[in-house]
């Protein structure tokens, strides 16, 4: 009787078991199935398939081109008259009467011949510019008063000149020329980072390696209040078309917005903590106002409270150390609180047992337990916040950030976004290294 009482028992557990398999079959089917049609939606929602069509990959290769390398820009001024050749275009890289590349050649005031890579070249005369590409012929692009007339060898426009009313552009194989009603413009790159050391002003421009050391050595000063060697730091250090003295200072400006503000997120931090946390704070409702007072300052993202302080403090660097003082402060107080809520008690009693008071319990008893913690997360977050300084230095007006945001607005100083990029990487790895050095020796200590 009692095993006949137990077959309908037995049945049921089967269903069940039967059933959760079947459940769990269809969850491990659908969650792969519901990420599939997540992933299609996006597909879709963003075109993904139209931005194949959207890309300028012409645009694409030239950025590229721009960071590797320079443009030498040979200008001739359509209403003026002149010719003029400089680095990038800007005046401070501007060739000095007498001196030019040695793929220029001036025939005239207003006449030049540019030699180009691949086999091309360019000719400027005047408001004409004659653009030969071998194995397809001359380009011919006049500015006639309001006018811009362009001649090709075979009558049709190729892919590779952009003509309009208002400008005709040439991007070839060996370089580019630009003609508008104001000016014609050639431009020829040229591998590396030119006047990264010397200005073209400099009597160090265009030395070698050895030339540079055999001068240094020498007591024949080039310049004559300055020994060769001061002379040559002082042109690397005020070097107007790299600014390497503005550039250290803010990256210098970068690390002190993160250090101060990390530093003294984790000082204010600290006491508030101890306010917070369940085991040292007897009183609900305030626990309950220091928490949420964490969760109000640490929710609001680090730039939005960039561009609250800024209205309020104005641009700054401090601005920006502020904001990661009030983010950071609610990171802190969270985790500095939950560390004071898991520490032994029996250390607090036994400093107790000796006659120390409520202050010396908690310098002896509380804060050697969560110093490893408190340490490895103020380190980690220094290092975090050198990369959030960048960011936030962009929008406060200070550091590597606004430099690194100018130069990319002009879009044409490429080679200088790339070489902010590589300081900041730099810069990160060596915060990282110094974080992990100092973590390593305090913990352990």
């Amino acid at each position: 009787m009692t095993a006949i009482a137990d077959i309908p028992a037995q049945s049921d557990w089967k269903d069940t078991a039967t059933a959760r398999i079947t459940r769990k079959r269809l969850i491990a089917f659908s969650a792969p199935l519901v990420i599939l049609t997540y992933f299609v939606y996006l597909f879709f929602a963003f075109d993904i398939s139209g931005l194949a069509g959207r890309a300028r990959m012409d645009n694409a290769a030239v950025l590229v081109a721009d960071s590797y390398s320079y443009k030498t820009h040979v200008t001739h001024d359509n209403r003026r008259g002149d010719l003029s050749i400089a680095i990038e275009g800007e005046n401070k890289g501007t060739y000095p009467d007498g001196m030019t590349p040695d793929f220029v050649t001036l025939t005239g005031e207003s006449t030049a011949r540019i030699a180009l890579t691949a086999g091309e070249s360019a000719k400027i005369d005047g408001a004409t510019l004659r653009y030969s590409v071998p194995g397809y012929g001359t380009v011919t692009v006049t500015v006639e008063g309001r006018k811009i007339s362009l001649v090709t060898p075979d009558d049709t426009v190729p892919d590779w000149i952009s003509s309009s009313s208002s400008r005709v552009t040439i991007t070839g194989k060996g370089g580019r020329a630009s003609v508008t009603r104001a000016r014609t413009e050639v431009f020829r790159y040229s591998y590396g980072w030119e006047l990264f050391w010397f200005t073209l002003d400099s009597p160090f421009y265009g030395k070698s390696p050895v030339e540079l050391l055999g001068l240094a050595l020498s007591g024949d000063r080039v310049v004559a209040d300055k020994s060769n060697f001061a002379a040559m730091v002082d042109g690397v250090w005020n070097n107007a078309m790299w600014r390497h003295k503005d550039v250290l200072w803010a990256i210098f400006e970068t690390i002190l917005m993160a250090f101060l503000g990390t530093m003294g997120a984790a000082i204010i931090a600290l006491p508030l903590a101890f306010l917070a946390a369940r085991n040292f704070s007897p009183f609900i409702a305030v626990r309950f106002g220091f928490r949420r007072l964490f969760d109000f300052v640490r929710g609001v993202d680090g730039l939005i409270w960039t561009i609250i302080l800024s209205r309020a403090f104005g641009p700054g660097p401090l601005t920006g150390a502020l904001a990661i003082l009030l983010t950071d402060t609610g990171s802190f107080g969270k985790m500095f609180s939950e560390a004071l809520e898991n520490v032994d008690d029996k250390q607090i009693e036994g400093i107790q047992s000796t006659g120390a008071k409520p202050l010396q319990r908690y310098r002896f008893g509380v804060i050697p337990q969560i110093t490893p913690v408190l340490l490895s997360q103020v380190l980690y977050y220094l290092e975090s916040n050198t990369r959030s300084a960048t960011i936030i230095g962009a929008i406060t007006g200070g550091g590597i950030g606004l430099l690194l945001t100018q130069a990319i607005i002009t879009q044409k100083d490429w080679e200088e976004v790339s070489y902010y990029i590589v300081l900041i990487i730099l810069m990160v790895m060596l915060m990282d290294w110094i974080s992990g050095m100092l973590r390593r020796k305090l913990i352990k200590g």
